[in-house]
C-alpha cells in the first residue's frame, strides 16, 4: 500500500519537474538606454496581462511568452511607436485578453453590459420587495 501511495505522489510531482525548462527570450530583460523610454515601457508592461500566468502583468511574470512580449514592447518603443500603437499591435496579435482594460467592441460588450444588467435587476427586485412590505404594513392597520 505504501509503495502504491509513493508511486501516486511521484506521478503527481512529475509535472513540477517539467515546468519552466524553456529558456527566457533573448534580450527579454535588457533595459533601454533612454530612461524616459524605459519608464514608458515599464508603465505599458504593467497594463498588459501575461497569457500564461493570467493573474500577472508581463512586467511581473517569468514566463517565456512574457519575456517575448517585454522584448517586443521595448523594440517597438525604441523604433518610435507610441505606447498606444504597441498596445494595439499586441491586442491585434493576442486578442483583447492581453490588456487589463479591454475596449468596448462586438466581442467585449457583454463584459460591460452584464454587470449593469445585474445591478438593475437587483435594484428592481429590492424595490418590489420593499414596496410589497410597505403595502402589507399599511394595509394591516
Amino acid at each position: 500500500m505504501r509503495a502504491l501511495l509513493f508511486a501516486l505522489f511521484a506521478l503527481m510531482a512529475a509535472p513540477l519537474a517539467a515546468q519552466d525548462k524553456a529558456p527566457p527570450a533573448p534580450y527579454a530583460n535588457v533595459q533601454l538606454e533612454d530612461a524616459a523610454l524605459e519608464a514608458q515601457a515599464t508603465d505599458l508592461m504593467e497594463t498588459l496581462r501575461c497569457l500564461t500566468c493570467q493573474s500577472q502583468s508581463i512586467a511581473d511574470s517569468d514566463a517565456p511568452i512574457a519575456g517575448d512580449m517585454r522584448h517586443q514592447v521595448r523594440v517597438r518603443l525604441k523604433a518610435g511607436q507610441s505606447p498606444d500603437e504597441v498596445r494595439d499591435w499586441l491586442v491585434d496579435r493576442y486578442g483583447d485578453y492581453v490588456t487589463y482594460t479591454p475596449q468596448v467592441s462586438s466581442t467585449t460588450w457583454p463584459l460591460f453590459a452584464v454587470p449593469a444588467l445585474v445591478i438593475v435587476l437587483v435594484l428592481l427586485v429590492l424595490w418590489r420587495r420593499l414596496r410589497g412590505r410597505k403595502v402589507q404594513e399599511g394595509g394591516g392597520q
